[in-house]
């Protein structure tokens, strides 16, 4: 068993290693750095949830675990798959730097 003096000696380790390079910093005042927020416009809060409900409806109708694959696919990826490359491809047209908000 380890004895205390062990674990104070780790512990003091520890803490140096967490402690002595933020002391060695020279207090350096961290600079003001805005955090970048990833914004989710209304229309892709649509599209996301449309994308989970479209294979589930079509799941709860055509019912593919009773051999009816195709119909599933069909009505239920597919179109998924679709909107989302349709989505991608247009988003290749735009502009770099344009933003969907401000249009600048």
């Amino acid at each position: 068993m380890a004895g205390i003096q062990e674990i104070l000696t780790l512990l003091a380790i520890i803490l140096g290693v967490i402690f002595i390079p933020r002391m060695m910093a020279g207090g350096k005042a961290e600079k003001n750095v805005r955090k970048k927020t990833f914004h989710l416009s209304g229309r892709m809060r649509l599209s996301i949830i449309l994308s989970i409900v479209t294979p589930l409806t079509a799941g709860l109708v055509f019912e593919p675990w009773k051999h009816n694959l195709t119909s599933f696919i069909l009505a239920g990826i597919l179109p998924v798959a679709a909107g989302w490359a349709i989505y991608w491809i247009m988003s290749g047209f735009k502009k770099p730097g344009k933003t969907p908000r401000t249009g600048k």
